[in-house]
């Protein structure tokens, strides 16, 4: 290790204790790996201030030593985003020491919370108070607030309720420079100039260490009411997705699809299992109602309308509402189940991608047997939020193939080919997962270079060393060839 890399780590453990501050190789290596497995990197030392006054002097001594710096919350993200690269020159931030709750605000329906508290600590926090926290996902048991916020993550929710972005009142925020960016007040209205706040949620860490927010609650659910329709296409499941927010209304808190070949592998994969309707449909649909106290008397009345007027209009094929809440968690182990069934099956590629809600449906009807052709063998399945023009575009690798050649050949041939797509369709490469790592390169070539252009402006006005998670989202200048 180089002498000024050993100083360096030296003035770090003075300043964080032995709690704070660690270079044991064991210790750091589970979190060098990302949650898929796909990176792996190296790091100088683990560091886990416990407050932002920790981390701000951090950020003040890693400046003045040139060292720069990865955060990372709960390590679950999609993309690659927290996860050092190869070099063992960055010092791996850990933000899982501040996860307190700094203040609950019962009748304002705000709590304000520190970055490292876990998305289900917040639920149940918020449940204790009889309210809720309307953004949850799969990893609830590991994401953390700050992660949350820095990939502005979607979730099953988001249909009614918005991403990340749309849960945040306030942030605080260390720079890279150590100075505190310090806006937790909400204010419904305020005009002086830039939403700070908002440049810094979704900018996965590149622009500033996210390490406390101020996030809006909801009154806790008192009631719902869990639907499975089968339906003929993606087509009609948009339409339907339609008459279900003109009947439901506010009621309405999720619309998931998946395709009959989708569900046939979950149930095969998960062990007593059942279908919800005796009948096979080219799609399904997973549909929520809820209601807080005031509404529970016309919820079951809700549900019933909204499927006897959409068979009037033969909107579905077929449909049931569940019995209790255990099949209602059972409709929704199904949904939460695909990507556990989809590893079992082998290798595949995933993409996380949008386009304009109501070209959906068309989109997923031309990139499917496009995908399917062009890689005989492979199975593209899409799944997931269609309210919010926003599915899980996978696509399964052929029976027998090498896991790992795969992935390096057709699957990224196969990746570069959807954003292509993607792209063609004016839609997005990444709705809610981020970019990382994974796309970065991709987002480079794709993007609109008036955007790439700006991102990089505020990237180096903001970090104009490049010490705060170098290598990720942010897509490098181009190169040109001097005449």
């Amino acid at each position: 290790m180089p002498s000024d890399h050993a100083i360096f780590l030296d003035r770090v453990e003075d300043l964080l204790g032995a709690r704070g501050a660690t270079r044991d190789p064991e210790l750091i290596e589970p979190w060098l790996t990302d949650w898929r497995g796909r990176f792996t990197g190296k790091a100088l030392a683990m560091a886990s201030p416990g407050s932002t006054a920790e981390l701000s002097a951090l950020m003040k001594l890693c400046a003045r030593h040139g060292v720069s710096v990865v955060p990372q919350g709960g390590n679950s993200g999609m993309c690659g985003g927290a996860t050092p690269d190869t070099s063992g020159d960055a010092l791996l931030l850990s933000l899982r020491r501040m996860n307190a709750v700094r203040s609950f605000d019962r009748d304002a329906r705000q709590i304000v919370c520190e970055a490292g508290m876990i998305l289900q600590t917040l639920h149940e926090t918020a449940a204790g108070e009889g309210l809720r926290f309307p953004l949850t996902l799969g990893g609830k048991g590991s994401a953390t607030i700050g992660g949350l916020i820095s990939t502005n993550a979607g979730g099953t929710q988001v249909l009614r309720h918005g991403s990340m972005r749309a849960q945040v009142l306030g942030i605080e925020a260390v720079l890279a420079d150590g100075s505190v960016f310090s806006a937790l007040t909400p204010l419904k209205k305020d005009n002086r100039g830039f939403d700070l706040k908002q440049l810094l949620i979704g900018s996965e860490g590149t622009l500033g260490i996210v390490t406390a927010a101020t996030l809006r609650l909801l009154p806790a659910i008192a009631d719902r009411r869990v639907l499975w329709a089968g339906v003929p296409s993606l087509e009609a499941a948009r339409h339907l997705l339609l008459h279900a927010e003109a009947s439901a209304g506010s009621s309405l808190e999720g619309f998931e699809v998946l395709a009959q070949h989708t569900l046939d592998n979950v149930i095969a994969h998960l062990p007593g299992a059942r279908a919800p309707l005796s009948g096979r449909h080219e799609w399904h649909a997973l549909i929520e109602l809820v209601s807080d106290a005031r509404g529970t008397e016309r919820l079951s009345d809700l549900a019933e309308n909204l499927l006897a007027t959409a068979f009037e209009r033969d909107l579905l094929e077929d449909a049931v509402i569940a019995a209790n809440e255990t099949q209602a968690e059972a409709f929704w182990t199904l949904r939460d189940s695909i990507a556990p069934a989809e590893r079992a099956q082998g290798p595949a590629v995933q993409h996380d991608i949008s386009v304009a809600v109501d070209r959906m449906p068309a989109f997923v009807a031309a990139a499917v047997p496009q995908i399917e052709a062009a890689w005989p063998g492979t199975r593209a399945v899409a799944f997931g939020h269609l309210g919010d023009g926003n599915v899980h575009f996978h696509v399964i690798a052929p029976p027998g193939v090498d896991p790992i050649g795969w992935q390096e050949g057709d699957g990224k041939a196969i990746s570069e080919q959807v954003y292509r797509l993607v792209t063609e369709w004016d839609g997005s490469i990444s709705a809610e997962h981020g970019i990382g790592q994974l796309k970065r390169d991709t987002l480079g070539r794709l993007g609109d270079p008036v955007a790439l252009a700006m991102m990089r402006s505020v990237k180096h006005a903001l970090d104009p060393a490049g010490l705060l998670n170098p290598g990720k989202l942010v897509p490098l200048a181009p190169v040109h060839a001097s005449n």
